[in-house]
């Protein structure tokens, strides 16, 4: 079994996607959780469509059925678990009844749903940003921890909660440190050990004792003065961050401004000094997967004009700063530094990737990689920590100025901000964004397929074609960020997660009205 909530694989992930289709082909039973019904819903056994923003109250309503009808794995709970109790208070909170009330989904089709879920083993649990970019984020991610620990999928192949990446190779810059809380391979910056070791292996006396700040925490601190230089690599924040107006007096106040990417894009027009990169292709490196597989990418063509590696314009920035940086190639770093100084990396070396690539943790070169975590519910804590959530609502919710929810993702045939896509010639295929709404709401406006339509949130609006879809549900609005005119991000809600920094892309109030 599969289940898949907050995820648009067939658009966000169509490779993926395509191994999720086969798995169905061959008689696996597909959950999908969505508000909208994605081509991937069409082959679901079960199309749960929850209302946006009500994951965490869907989710403690399965539970109360597993635990009030004692489906849940008892045996797995009581020796690979703990916090079950706190776990079981919370979740009686939410009867099938409430649940429903709050996602839309029936109670029975919760209870009907809860005992499909206990009755096969084992079922992999795969989320995306549906899940993750919401205020309750953390959260939403928390209560499908819980879910899966409660049935006892955690830990064997098939298995697991299962994050599909927003981007291609978020999970590699994660592990390398392109975070402001750890250094590479997830060691803290609040740890002295772990300072002591990297500030001896890269040559320096001391390093930060506290993570640094996140990226909203650097924009507002460009427009009071606590940010004083701003440094952007391979990132479009004037398009991709919400409330666009706010990011662009932002990123106008910097006092200094770096943008080191392989396009001028529209964030670029803001900075003082732009570094021409190398893209993919042009330079040798990894890549690591949602699996944790790390794979070889190799260089097939030079880089144009001044563009150079990415880990060369460091090095020469740091030489600068009085810094020799020996390691001479991307495989150096890797062989030399990184697999040196993170344990979970220690065996990862290029050699050993040639074909197909390892999945840390590899601690030696003998170690064939790990397949999945916490095998057999061994978890790398211990036991597995059951954390009982409550469900908040959106930051913003309908209201009578206010009446739709906007929700916001990717499309098939685009990829962000078309930083790389409007110049493949994929603007022929999808050449201009949408609002896409329900039937039932486009003809209580008055609204045909193509009809010009003003789409209006607290901050902004936006002028887009109307696409009516059967796909969408009554009181929904459906955009993306891709081009520049009608972007999403002009609508959405500059709010976060507390923890994670994380915005509020899925949700916030809009209205609708047709452009006479």
């Amino acid at each position: 079994m599969i289940v898949v909530i907050g995820s648009n694989m067939t658009e966000a992930h169509p490779v993926a996607a395509t191994f999720v289709k086969d798995a169905v082909l061959d008689g696996a039973q597909l959950i999908v959780v969505d508000p909208r019904r994605t081509d991937l819903a069409d082959l679901a056994t079960v199309h749960a469509q929850i209302k946006v923003g009500s994951d965490v109250a869907f989710l403690n309503g399965l539970m109360h059925v597993l635990i009030s009808e004692d489906l849940y794995d008892k045996a797995y709970v009581e020796s690979c678990t703990m916090g079950f109790e706190d776990l079981k208070k919370k979740v009686l909170e939410y009867p099938p009844e409430r649940a429903a009330d709050i996602s839309g989904i029936p109670a029975d089709a919760i209870r009907a749903l809860a005992r499909r879920l206990a009755s096969v083993k084992p079922a992999m649990l795969m989320y995306t940003l549906g899940i993750t970019e919401h205020t309750c984020g953390v959260n939403n991610v928390l209560s499908c921890a819980n879910l899966q620990m409660l049935l006892g999928n955690v830990g064997f192949e098939c298995g697991g909660v299962n994050p599909l990446r927003g981007q291609n190779n978020v999970q590699g810059a994660c592990d390398m440190g392109a975070l402001p809380n750890v250094f590479p391979g997830y060691q803290r910056v609040d740890n002295p050990d772990a300072r002591k070791k990297f500030a001896e292996a890269w040559g320096v006396e001391k390093l930060p004792e506290k993570p640094g700040i996140m990226i909203p925490q650097m924009l507002d601190g460009l427009t009071d003065g606590k940010v004083k230089a701003f440094y952007i690599f391979g990132e479009n924040l004037a398009n991709t961050e919400p409330d666009i107006r706010h990011v662009e007096h932002c990123l106008a106040s910097a006092e200094f401004l770096v943008c080191q990417d392989i396009f001028p894009t529209e964030t670029t027009r803001f900075a003082d000094v732009v570094l021409p990169a190398a893209a993919w292709g042009e330079n040798e490196g990894t890549f690591t997967s949602s699996e944790r597989r790390v794979s070889m990418v190799r260089k097939f063509k030079s880089p144009p004009g001044k563009a150079m590696p990415n880990w060369w314009i460091f090095k020469q920035i740091a030489k600068r700063f009085g810094q020799e940086w020996k390691s001479e190639s991307a495989r150096e770093i890797w062989d030399h530094e990184l697999s040196v100084e993170a344990p979970a990396y220690g065996g990862i070396k290029y050699a050993r990737i040639e074909n197909d690539g390892l999945q840390w943790p590899c601690p030696n070169v003998e170690h064939p990689g790990t397949f999945y975590l916490h095998r057999d519910g061994k978890f790398t804590r211990g036991k597995g920590m059951f954390m009982p959530v409550e469900w908040t609502p959106p930051a913003e919710v309908p209201d009578n100025e206010y009446p739709f929810v906007l929700s916001t993702g990717r499309r098939l045939y685009h990829y962000h901000t078309r930083t790389q896509t409007g110049r493949s010639g994929m603007d022929a295929i999808l050449p201009e964004e949408t609002a896409d709404i329900s039937p039932q709401d486009a003809q209580r406006l008055g609204i045909v397929d193509g009809d010009k339509i003003k789409v209006s949130s607290r901050r902004n609006h936006v002028q887009v074609k109307a696409r009516v879809s059967d796909r969408i549900p009554p009181g929904l609005v459906w955009m993306a960020f891709h081009f520049r005119e009608g972007n999403a991000n002009w609508l959405t809600n500059d709010v976060f997660d507390p923890e994670t920094k994380t915005a509020e892309y899925k949700a916030c109030a809009v209205n609708i009205e047709k452009i006479a």
